[in-house]
């Protein structure tokens, strides 16, 4: 899952990105309006954690010009703003949910949890490939009867491949998935994490899942 983060105090920018990449996710961050407007409306993120009080353009203008768009995205409100008029105004603008600042993070990663879920909901509680099953939701990843552990990152990353079975992903799209705005395409980090969850994923086994296409990316399938 990869979110995007509009809120123009660093510290607060910063313990958001930091907790929720320590939960898996693929978090970008903007720090005034303008911009996160710009990438918000790129349709990549998978939910929009919004401040209301940015330079260049506040958090409803935002809201509003990307229901405007028909960009559904959802999007939590954060803003030290905490009246019952304010909430209203917010929900009534299209926001998913709401909340006010101080926050403790917990509060804040069980409400993204529960806006990805709702996403979710129209799809199977788990994902299947051959004896290959993943839960999203208690993230656990079993092939046959083992138990895999996978770090966050390598669990991002078969989530992706497992929701796009079949279909050859480049890494130019695993990037814009699993990474941020800032990764460095000229590394081969994408390549070293596909081998360790190639190895966790396929080692030992008659058949393989993740198949490289050469030039080009992964695609996973049953062999």
């Amino acid at each position: 899952m990869r979110l995007l983060v509009v809120e123009d105090e660093k510290k607060v920018a910063s313990f958001i990105k930091k907790g929720l990449e320590e939960e898996g996710y693929a978090v970008d961050l903007a720090s005034d309006g303008e911009t996160g407007l710009s990438m918000a409306l790129d349709r990549i993120h998978d939910l929009v954690i919004l401040d209301l009080n940015l330079p260049k353009m506040d958090g409803l203008s935002i809201l509003k010009q990307m229901r405007d768009q028909k960009t559904s995205t959802p999007v939590l409100l954060l803003t030290v703003r905490a009246s019952i008029e304010d909430r209203v105004l917010g929900l009534d603008t299209g926001a998913d949910d709401y909340l006010p600042k101080p926050f403790a993070f917990q509060e804040l990663l069980a409400r993204v949890r529960a806006l990805l879920r709702r996403q979710a909901d129209a799809q199977p509680p788990y994902l299947q490939i051959a004896d290959l099953r993943l839960d999203p939701a208690q993230r656990v990843v079993y092939r046959g009867e083992q138990k895999i552990d996978l770090t966050p990152k390598e669990f991002a990353l078969l989530d992706y491949f497992m929701r796009n079975q079949d279909r050859v992903l480049t890494r130019t799209m695993i990037t814009e998935h699993v990474w941020d705005y800032n990764f460095d395409t000229e590394t081969n980090v994408i390549d070293v994490y596909v081998n360790y969850l190639r190895k966790k994923i396929d080692t030992d086994r008659d058949s393989k899942l993740i198949h490289t296409v050469r030039g080009v990316g992964y695609v996973m399938k049953v062999d």
